[in-house]
């Protein structure tokens, strides 16, 4: 492919290497200065001179016969002593007809006039009003014109960034995982390195490609690989920078966008939550946003207008496609939708091998352990889980990162930090140690349960307690004798509680939320109740990976609504039996390993293994019942 010579870009987005104006503020500041200066200097020349006297003063020198003349105003009295100095007081309006008929009493000469106008105050403060405020309007006009590309208010233009050549680069070699998505990517960088070849065959390249996926799993990294692989402008804009408070300035920096993405095509635009603006047309009370949706249509035109030999290619991302407007997915726009799921084992490992490049690690740390020990976490989870490890090998002084650093930081992540200052008495702990090692004995007593990799009663977060397992494989299919041993395993702690202590605690609250959602599940999803039959009952809204709680619309009757209910109590109080039979059977196994725990505090690894060795599980035929 022939390199072309960069272009020079129009736009602020490139930036501007003639310098600047300096603004010099003195010009604007000497003229309000020198008014404020002189109107002062009148000020006082107008108000200097005469003797003030206060108001009992002036009643001595009525009496005394020293006032030669008086001349009243409203509020002032003012005039000559019989000494020739000038005088003035200050009174009352209500004092005004008695302070007449006093001097006339003393035939002291009374002239009655209206208060003279302070023309220069009126001035000085109406004047200085008006420069103070032209001023602070001249301040905020610079302001904006600086902040938007030399024009005042220019809020129509794009605020995207645009990055070139310059500035290292990320490329799919810094994306570990995803292989089925980069395997989608491909075509989009080859169209982009090489045009032609697929102008040739008739070919055309997918206008749009939409990352989904729960957050966290890399669609923003997936992006700027394709830009660090292609090599071209990469234009970045979030979906919320296009919708202000002024209307169509939304449109117009879609329009303004797309066209300085023609000027440096090819080229990527990419916009980040999408589903700010993106949102379904005429949905929620009372009809649609209105400059939002002008937004929108602004964007489908764009997408669906220009010249598909262009060269421009936009990328979205999202964790919301369920909420976004038809039109964006059809075929001609969005072409491509891609799916940016959670990382496997396999995927993890390679994504913890990247963020361990720049870090020191010890000979003990074992990637592939770690990598089982993480499941369920996101690339976000694994960066932030190697920076908390250094962090903390930091804050013990060590040279490397060890293992047991990583294994901190994991049940920090996933528990909370410890709760050093929460301080249990003997009675609470026995408790939380009897209940979480009910919990590690009934997981122990199935084969199809995750190994139990450590137990430990100090506090972390909200939990007193937990109970960590650690997965040999990914799953992606559970049977129905695997959920219900699951639901066993969850009320194995209430189940040690009120076997073994004779007493139930409030403890089990998070046990019997995940265990009632497990039950309905099975019911409601899954269709596996034996006594309703393979359906589902109720619909959702949205995809499952999206980790929120979906609306369901109800498509079912009171009876059946009944009946479901029976169901999951049926399947819960079930389990509940099994795992109260397994603590029954193992008592003084259990005792045993709460008493060591007690004093412990953390039981794992081979230590932990040892104990939970005396555990054996039912007979078949005890499991079947």
């Amino acid at each position: 492919m022939k390199k072309m010579p960069p272009k020079q870009p129009p736009s602020k987005n490139k930036g501007n290497n003639k310098k600047k104006p300096s603004f010099n503020i003195f010009p604007i500041l000497l003229p309000v200065i020198v008014f404020i200066a002189f109107a002062f200097l009148v000020e006082n020349r107008t108000t200097r001179g005469p003797q003030e006297l206060k108001y009992h003063e002036f009643l001595v020198y009525v009496e005394t016969q020293q006032i030669e003349t008086a001349k009243i105003d409203e509020t002032t009295i003012t005039g000559e002593l019989d000494n020739g100095t000038a005088y003035t007081v200050t009174i009352y309006p209500d004092l005004r007809n008695e302070m007449v008929a006093l001097l006339k009493t003393h035939e002291v000469p009374v002239e009655i006039s209206a208060p003279a106008s302070n023309v220069w105050g009126h001035v000085f403060s109406i004047g200085s009003t008006i420069l103070i405020i032209l001023f602070f309007w001249f301040l905020l006009s610079r302001t904006m014109q600086s902040s938007a590309g030399g024009q005042v208010f220019n809020f129509g233009k794009s605020t995207a960034k645009m990055f070139m050549d310059e500035g290292p680069k990320i490329t799919f070699k810094d994306v570990a995982g995803l292989h089925e998505a980069k395997e989608e990517m491909i075509e989009i960088v080859d169209f982009l390195k090489d045009p032609k070849k697929f102008t040739k065959m008739g070919a055309k390249v997918p206008k749009g490609v939409l990352l989904v996926g729960p957050p966290g799993c890399g669609k923003t990294l997936m992006a700027k690989a394709i830009s660090g692989e292609a090599k071209v402008p990469f234009f970045s804009v979030s979906g919320s920078e296009f919708v202000e408070m002024f209307v169509g300035v939304g449109a117009s920096r879609v329009r303004d966008l797309f066209g300085q993405a023609k000027k440096f095509s090819p080229a990527l635009i990419f916009v980040d939550e999408i589903d700010a603006v993106g949102r379904q047309r005429g949905s929620g009370l009372g009809g649609g946003h209105d400059e939002r949706e002008q937004t929108l249509n602004q964007l489908l035109v764009e997408m669906d207008g220009f010249d598909p030999h262009a060269g421009i290619i936009i990328i979205a991302a999202t964790n919301r496609p369920d909420v976004l407007d038809p039109a964006l997915l059809r075929p001609g726009r969005f072409d491509r939708q891609i799916v940016v799921d959670m990382p496997n084992s396999v995927e993890r490992e390679e994504i913890l091998k990247i963020h361990a490049r720049n870090k020191p690690l010890a000979e003990d740390v074992k990637i592939d352990i770690i990598a089982r020990r993480t499941a369920g976490f996101t690339g976000a989870d694994l960066e932030n889980l190697l920076n908390e490890a250094a962090i903390l090998a930091t804050r013990r002084s060590k040279k490397a990162i060890e293992m047991n650093h990583i294994e901190t930081s994991i049940d920090r992540i996933i528990a909370g930090p410890e709760k050093k200052s929460r301080l249990v008495n003997d009675k609470e702990k026995r408790i939380i140690a009897m209940h979480e090692t009910g919990h590690a004995a009934v997981i122990r007593c199935f084969e199809d349960q995750e190994p139990v990799h450590k137990i430990s009663i100090i506090s972390r977060g909200m939990a007193l307690g937990y109970t960590l397992q650690v997965p040999h494989e990914d799953k992606y299919l559970r049977s129905r004798t695997d959920l219900m041993h699951t639901i066993a395993a969850l009320l194995g702690g209430r189940a040690a509680e009120e076997v073994l202590l004779g007493d139930i605690s409030t403890g089990a609250e998070n046990d019997l939320i995940r265990s009632t959602k497990i039950a309905s599940d099975m019911i409601c999803k899954y269709g596996m109740s034996l006594d309703l039959g393979p359906r589902t009952f109720g619909k959702e809204h949205g995809p499952v990976f999206l980790g929120r709680d979906l609306s369901k619309e109800r498509d079912y009757s009171e009876e059946t609504g009944k009946q479901i209910d029976r169901e999951v109590c049926k399947i819960i109080e079930q389990s509940y039996a099994e795992a109260k039979e397994i603590i029954s059977s193992k008592k003084d196994v259990i005792n045993e390993i709460a008493a060591i725990l007690i004093e412990k505090e953390v039981l794992e690894g081979d230590e932990l293994e040892q104990y939970l060795s005396k555990i054996r599980g039912l007979s078949d035929e005890e499991k079947k019942r």
